[in-house]
């Protein structure tokens, strides 16, 4: 009961704060971090250790990261991208690669002559190629953005964190086959975090949408969504807790199968009311996985960062945004998606986090001082960029001449329909 009101206490505040801070023209989404952190367990401690691991807040958790992947599939019809499908893949492409050459070329050098293990650089490059979705969908949704950078980002969302955790876990894979006798098979990897989870959404998503065709009333349509999004949170806890041999199930992943097949059955008119049915939902979603991302970030970490830290953030940011940029002028993108694409990319820490709570267990078993390097430079890294890419992706709408425009038959225009409502 006590960690419950805890965290309702959290919630009123960051969504006052979120409101204080979109009334001076700035994502709500800062305001939702800075109370994460503010509330966190490295400060005011609302939001401390006791909460985050409790294991009714993990769940709630889960279940709304599933609201997270619904906001992305809901836009992933096949007919729709398949024309400018190619480009998106492509640029997606692109981007990542690059991010991960930049970054590891950057502290590959530097560790060289630093006569730091040289693989260290590989696996800054891994966690650098990620982008948290959460933060840029935010913003998508607060300001009704609209036009080729955001119709190219949506999508882009959901293929960025796959090509991520391909590289990622390929790269700490080999690593640590090499120092050490023991490494899971990189299929294995693979199957379970991206083609499991998928593969169960899109499953109960094919049979949701069937039923979802028939004339429903609003209040049994709501019921009828909370029905199905619970079982499908359920089959993932039973995978995590049952049948895999660790909880590592994507559910953001789950929530994305699960509404890309419903998106691609279900009638566009239909679509649209089953989103609009859900936007108190997923607003309520996006604001605390943004509060579970501000949480555990250290504001003192700022005053302590380092060298590495400013390469990290620095190689990282040129690498998404000379990627985007090649990415684009190889499509023939419009040149709006070639200038500011880069831009909403930067947004990083909750992958960034979770990429380097796994790489730092692995390295702890052969090189504990490789392990602290990696721990702190992100740490500190997430905090400081994820203070600046809110702000600097905001803008890159506003350059491309894409906020406060009304997006028609589209979902994210559905999600505006109740705008002060949680």
């Amino acid at each position: 009961m006590i960690l419950l009101i805890r965290l309702l206490v959290v919630a009123m505040v960051a969504f006052f704060v979120g409101n204080m801070i979109a009334k001076i023209k700035l994502p709500s989404i800062l305001g939702w971090l800075l109370t994460g952190m503010v509330l966190g367990p490295h400060a005011i401690g609302i939001m401390n250790n006791d909460l985050l691991n409790a294991t009714g807040y993990q769940v709630l958790l889960s279940i709304l990261e599933i609201g997270l992947g619904i906001m992305i599939g809901s836009e992933l019809i096949f007919k729709d991208i398949k024309k400018s499908g190619k480009n998106i893949i492509v640029t997606t492409l692109f981007q990542s690669l690059t991010t991960f050459l930049m970054v590891t070329l950057f502290f590959g050098v530097i560790f060289y002559f630093s006569h730091i293990p040289v693989y260290l650089a590989f696996i800054f490059g891994g966690i650098a190629l990620a982008t948290a979705p959460a933060p840029v969908l935010s913003i998508v949704q607060e300001f009704k953005t609209n036009g080729p950078v955001t119709r190219t980002l949506i999508p882009m969302a959901a293929l960025d964190d796959i090509v991520a955790i391909i590289v990622f876990f390929s790269t700490i894979s080999l690593i640590t086959a090499a120092n050490t006798d023991q490494s899971m098979p990189l299929y294995i990897i693979l199957a379970v975090m991206i083609v499991l989870p998928v593969m169960i959404g899109s499953i109960i998503g094919f049979a949701g949408g069937i039923f979802l065709k028939k004339d429903l009333s609003k209040f049994n349509l709501l019921v009828s969504l909370i029905v199905m999004i619970l079982l499908v949170a359920s089959v993932g806890f039973i995978f995590n807790n049952f049948i895999l041999a660790k909880p590592v199930m994507n559910f953001m992943l789950i929530g994305l199968g699960f509404s890309t097949a419903i998106a691609n059955i279900v009638p566009k008119e239909k679509l649209a009311g089953i989103m609009t049915a859900l936007s108190p939902l997923l607003k309520f979603s996006l604001m605390m996985v943004i509060l579970n991302l501000g949480a555990p970030l250290d504001y003192q970490l700022i005053l302590g960062a380092g060298a590495f830290t400013a390469i990290y953030i620095i190689s990282r940011a040129l690498g998404k945004y000379s990627g985007a940029f090649m990415g684009a002028k190889l499509t023939k993108s419009p040149d709006s998606v070639a200038k500011y694409l880069g831009l909403t990319l930067l947004p990083h820490s909750g992958v960034s986090l979770v990429f380097t709570g796994i790489a730092a267990t692995q390295l702890s078993t052969f090189d504990p001082s490789a392990a602290i390097i990696v721990q702190g430079t992100i740490a500190a890294a997430a905090v400081i960029n994820e203070l600046i890419a809110v702000i600097v992706a905001k803008k890159a709408f506003e350059w491309a001449g894409e906020l406060d425009q009304q997006i028609p038959t589209n979902t994210l225009n559905n999600l505006q329909t109740s705008e002060n409502v949680i």
